[in-house]
């Protein structure tokens, strides 16, 4: 497998004095990978997760995303980064409210420019992936908390990431739900066709990668291969 992931001694400072979110943080991750980032609150998970989707950038060292260098790339290339090769679950959801589920899941490919007839059909076809056919033509408010994280699942994968990064995913379900959400983002993972980087809180949502991740203080605390259950 080809390395999709590099971090070269990566820091990200804010404020004044600067305090380090991300300290010379150095990782890769190959491609189709099931990584889960875990750590305290205030550990460096959040950033190192805005540094990979293009989100913010590194105060110095390097990010590169299948190819893309991250810490130079203009605003032009950020956009074409996350239109094309990333997609980002939420902890909660972004789904717009006067859209319907398919309406929202067409949303990525519409921002590209393709037309109409060939997103509703890309859209129908992961909606049904995710077992959201059923509620296509709801909105939002109509669907339960798991049911709206399974919509905002499928507007993510619509046009074939490269790169799925999943902040906190069930951090704002119940167990029920939280379960159905994870089944869903393991079926993607098992498949191999995105590399996964989930940001969890949760032991056993961690158990679930094939790879775990510890951030302590912005720095890489520890990096271990698991087995999933």
């Amino acid at each position: 497998m080809n390395t999709v992931i590099s971090l070269v001694k990566a820091s990200r400072t804010y404020g004044s004095p600067p305090v380090a979110a991300l300290n010379a943080f150095s990782v890769e991750i190959k491609r189709g990978e099931f990584v889960a980032i875990v750590g305290p609150s205030g550990s460096g998970k959040s950033t190192l997760l805005n540094l990979l989707g293009g989100l913010d950038r590194p105060t110095s060292g390097e990010v590169v995303v299948d190819g893309v260098h991250l810490e130079r790339a203009d605003d032009r290339e950020l956009t074409r980064f996350r239109r094309t090769k990333l997609g980002i679950i939420f902890q909660f959801f972004n789904l717009l409210p006067s859209m319907t589920v398919a309406e929202n899941a067409e949303l990525p490919l519409l921002l590209r420019g393709e037309s109409p007839r060939h997103v509703r059909a890309l859209a129908l076809e992961v909606l049904e992936q995710v077992g959201m056919l059923p509620r296509a033509a709801h909105y939002p408010h109509q669907l339960s908390g798991g049911e709206m994280q399974r919509a905002a699942i499928a507007r993510a994968l619509v046009h074939g990431p490269s790169l799925l990064l999943a902040d906190e995913p069930t951090g704002n379900l119940d167990s029920a739900n939280a379960s159905q959400v994870l089944e869903v983002i393991s079926k993607i993972a098992s498949r191999g066709a995105a590399t996964v980087i989930m940001v969890t809180h949760s032991d056993a949502v961690a158990s679930l990668a094939s790879r775990r991740i510890s951030v302590m203080d912005g720095c890489l605390a520890s990096d271990s291969s698991t087995t999933p259950p």
